[in-house]
Parts: structure tokens; C-alpha cells; sequence
């Protein structure tokens, strides 16, 4: 209904001029209606566009305040979250007073996103929390209802879940008889990512199924649909990842290979399908989001080269727009990328060398970059990767892998049980057991063998030795055999009984 209400009073804006009366405030009530997928950015651009060169001298304070949130909002919208931030900081020094108490909310609540961008959530959350205190004041329950969303978001990034729960299910209850269709989509999406970290990835997947269907009966080229899109498709992965015939690299092999590359299927297009919104809404940040879910999913797949291509673009185009976040999610898939060619390759090979050095330098830049923001699970994840590189095949630095595990772990809680918290479980047992071996060893060294025979020794020293050499012998049992001078059936016996391989 509003849409066809500014529809019908377009000729009254359109063209606007600076010397128009409430001109500013005119675009200001045209972008409000942007934000809530009115039309388009080049349409608002178009028409501020007689402001830009327009002495601000000659307008009122009001509208001159009213422009400047537009032009934030337009920086926003081009991803210059930076330029944002520095306008709406303008705009509250100078707006309390002059403003109305609503586009106060406006502005505190745009500045929150800006910030969110920035990976800054601590700010973020005190200027929602400002828009949500102002819109108490006003008695205007939907304007609380929608900053309820995302300080529910904010709030639960600091690990306080129940109350992100509480104020989601508050502004569901306020709008769901409203219509406000981007707001229920976002509550859909929003509770999808919740459950999702919590490792209920079937139910996370009907919420973000959920949001698709909102968003798209009637914003089909709207950003946020193009977002839960992405979150669809990643769940996706997740849950291909989760079929229980997989490789030590989780790639699906045997029975359930065809189920999970039919999966990794449908998680391709729906980021196909979120790519052509971004492309056309000109959303560069979003473009890199799903670069970054499409390199891991032909990673999974065993497409490694393509998944290098993937991340080198992501990584692009994060230092174009100085995305950190961009930035650190894409260096952490190069390292995943770099580490997996060289605990497949093994050996002493100088391309082998190559790899894992660049695996450790792209792991080093993912921490450096996740450090810059107040996202603790990109820093956490950094983390991981950083530890499953230093205990790879080629390091094999257990005190360095020990130190990045436990600094993940302080960055993660308990209620985590998504991959992330299934990675560092990985890594943590790789740890653990090199751990045992070292001291199995020194306590071998010294003579001490408790009460196990000699024959008993000989077969754990087989069990621990022989899987070693056959990794680096490239997984042939007839090469170990020869290396060894032991026969194929006894190194077939020792491999089954130490890591339950079935080989050639």
C-alpha cells in the first residue's frame, strides 16, 4: 500500500529540487522507503542527485540534516560504511533538537548497520540500543519491534542467546500481523543462524527456506534475499559434510558420494541464484560472500584450482571495499586450500614446502584481519586453521597447534556445536594423540613398558610407524611393502588395525 501511495505522489519528487519546501525531508521519507525495498538505489541516487553540487548554505538546518542521512545512507548502500559512520556521527552531534524524535531512531538505527558492516558490534549495539530507547519514548511498538531484530543479532554475537531469542520471538509477535515483510524475513533468517550455530542444521535450513519464500513474494531482487540464500546454501554444505562416509578432508566418498554431490549441487545454485542479486544490486561484499561459499564447496569436491580462484577473487575484492571480515574469511579458505595440497602431497618436495609455507602465511593474514573487527568467530576460525596448519604433515608443530587451538577455545562456548566447534575438536584430538605418541616414545627411550610384553611393543611400534611410511609412499601397500621388506598381507593387517584403512 505505501509503495503505491509514493507511486501515485512521485510527480510531487520527482524532479525534487534543493529550493523545494521539506525537500530534504522528502528524500530523507523516500530513502526510509528504500530501506524497506522501494524501488532501488539508482533510483534514489537519481534523485538526489540535484543536491550534490547545491550550496548547503541555502537550505534549512532541518533539511540540510535530512540530506546529509541520506547521503550516509547512500554510502552505506555502496558499501563505504566508513564514510557512513563519519556522517551520522554529523548528523547526532547536530540532529537532537532539530530532528524529530523518529528520524533519531533513523539514524541511531543506520549507523548500528554501518557498524555492523565494519565488524565493530560493540558500537553497533549501543546505537541500536539508542534507536530502541527513543522508539520507547515515542510509545511506537513496531519501531521497537524492528530494533529488537538486531539487537537480538548484536546481543547474541556476545553469546547471550536466550535474550536474542526473547527479543526475536518480542518482534515476531509485534509484526506479524503487519506485513512488514523484510522485517519477518529477517526474524526467519535470524533465528535460521542461531539454530545453526547450535548444530541443527535440517531446522536452521527450514528458516532460511522460510525467509527465501518472505522475501521473495515480494522483493525477488532484494540484497537480504540474496543473504539467505547464501545461508541456505551453506547450511547445504554443512549438512553434506555431515554424511558419515567421508574422508579426513571431508570429501564424500562411497555410498552417499552421489547424495552429497547433489547436494553440493543445489548449495551451487542457490549461491548462483543470490550472485545474479548482488551482481545487479551492485552489492560487492555480498558478491564475495558467495565467492567464498562457492571456493569451499569445490574444495569439498575436490576441485582445488577452482577453489584457489574463488578465494583470490573474494580476497579482491575485500581489500577494494576494505572488508575485513571479506578479507579474513577469504585468507582462511586460502590456507584451507594451501594446507590441504600439502598434507596431500606429503613427502619433502619443494612444492610440498611451498604449500604448507603458504598455508601458514595465509593463516597468519586471516588472524591479523579477523583481529581487526569484534567477530569472534572469524578470529576463532582464523584460530583453527592456524592450528590445523601447524600440525599438518609438514610442521608438525604441536606447541603451536596447541597455542591456537586453546585461543579458539576461548573464543567459542559451550552452546557452540556447529563445523567450527567440530574443526577444533579435530584438531584438538590430532593434538592429543601426537601428544601421546611423544610420550609413548620418551617412556620407550627410558625402558618403561609397563606390563606389555616385547611382542605387544613391536606391534604398537608397526601400528604407529607403518601408517607414516604409507602416507608418504602415496598410499600404496605394495611400496611399503618393498621399503620395509615386510610382506603386503602383514602391512595390509598393521594399516586395518591401526586406522581401519582399507587400501589397494
Amino acid at each position: 500500500m505505501g509503495f503505491a501511495l509514493l507511486d501515485r505522489e512521485a510527480q510531487q519528487f520527482c524532479p525534487l529540487q534543493p529550493l523545494d519546501e521539506h525537500s530534504g525531508a522528502w528524500l530523507l521519507c523516500v530513502a526510509q522507503w528504500t530501506d524497506l525495498g522501494y524501488r532501488n538505489i539508482d533510483f534514489l541516487c537519481r534523485l538526489a542527485e540535484p543536491f550534490t553540487n547545491f550550496p548547503r548554505s541555502r537550505m534549512r538546518v532541518g533539511d540540510h540534516l535530512c540530506l546529509r542521512m541520506v547521503e550516509a545512507y547512500i554510502a552505506f548502500l555502496h558499501e563505504d560504511s566508513v564514510k557512513a559512520c563519519e556522517i551520522f556521527d554529523l548528523v547526532l552531534r547536530e540532529g537532537p533538537g532539530i530532528l524529530e524524535p523518529h528520524l533519531l531512531v533513523v539514524a541511531h538505527f543506520w549507523k548500528c548497520r554501518a557498524h555492523r558492516q565494519r565488524g565493530q558490534y560493540e558500537t553497533a549495539l549501543l546505537h541500536i540500543q539508542k534507536a530502541k530507547a527513543i522508539s520507547i519514548d515515542m510509545e511506537a511498538p513496531r519501531l521497537v519491534a524492528v530494533t529488537n531484530i538486531h539487537e537480538s543479532w548484536l546481543l547474541f554475537q556476545r553469546g547471550q542467546r536466550k535474550e536474542a531469542m526473547r527479543l526475536l520471538d518480542e518482534a515476531q509477535a509485534e509484526l506479524s500481523t503487519t506485513g512488514h515483510v523484510l522485517s519477518l524475513g529477517n526474524i526467519e533468517s535470524a533465528r535460521g543462524r542461531f539454530i545453526r550455530r547450535g548444530g541443527e542444521y535440517a531446522k536452521a535450513l527450514q528458516h532460511f527456506e522460510r525467509a527465501i519464500h518472505i522475501y521473495g513474494e515480494q522483493f525477488p531482487q532484494h540484497p537480504n534475499l540474496a543473504r539467505a540464500l547464501v545461508n541456505a546454501a551453506y547450511v547445504k554444505r554443512l549438512i553434506a559434510l555431515e554424511l558419515p562416509s567421508k574422508s579426513s578432508l571431508g570429501r564424500a566418498k562411497g555410498c552417499d558420494h552421489t547424495r552429497f554431490l547433489q547436494i553440493c549441487q543445489d548449495a551451487l545454485e542457490l549461491l548462483r541464484q543470490a550472485g545474479d542479486i548482488y551482481l545487479r544490486t551492485q552489492h560487492q561484499t555480498g558478491i564475495g560472500s558467495v565467492l567464498v561459499n562457492t571456493g569451499y564447496l569445490h574444495l569439498d569436491t575436490g576441485d582445488i584450482e577452482r577453489a584457489a580462484q574463488e578465494a583470490g577473487k573474494a580476497f579482491e575484492l575485500g581489500r577494494e571495499k576494505q572488508d575485513n571480515i571479506l578479507m579474513a574469511r577469504a585468507k582462511t579458505l586460502q590456507a584451507t586450500i594451501q594446507n590441504d595440497r600439502a598434507e596431500e602431497q606429503l613427502g619433502e618436495s619443494e612444492e610440498t614446502a611451498e604449500n604448507a609455507q603458504l598455508a601458514r602465511a595465509y593463516s597468519e593474514e586471516a588472524v591479523s584481519l579477523a583481529r581487526l573487527t569484534q567477530n569472534s568467530r572469524l578470529l576463532a576460525g582464523a584460530y583453527v586453521v592456524s592450528g590445523a596448519v601447524a600440525a599438518n604433515a609438514f610442521f608438525r608443530d604441536w606447541q603451536a597447534a596447541k597455542h591456537f587451538a586453546g585461543m579458539a577455545t576461548d573464543l567459542l562456548s559451550k552452546d557452540d556445536m556447529d563445523h567450527l566447534s567440530k574443526q577444533l575438536g579435530t584438531l584438538k584430538s590430532k593434538i592429543l594423540q601426537a601428544s601421546g605418541i611423544d610420550e609413548m616414545l620418551r617412556s620407550w627411550s627410558e625402558g618403561i613398558i609397563g606390563d606389555k610384553s616385547f611382542q605387544q611393543v613391536s606391534n604398537e611400534f608397526a601400528e604407529l610407524v607403518i601408517p607414516k611410511v604409507w602416507e608418504r609412499e602415496g598410499r600404496k601397500i605394495s611400496r611399503v611393502a618393498r621399503v620395509l621388506a615386510m610382506s603386503p598381507k602383514k602391512v595390509r593387517r598393521v594399516l586395518i588395525n591401526a586406522r581401519g584403512m582399507k587400501s589397494d
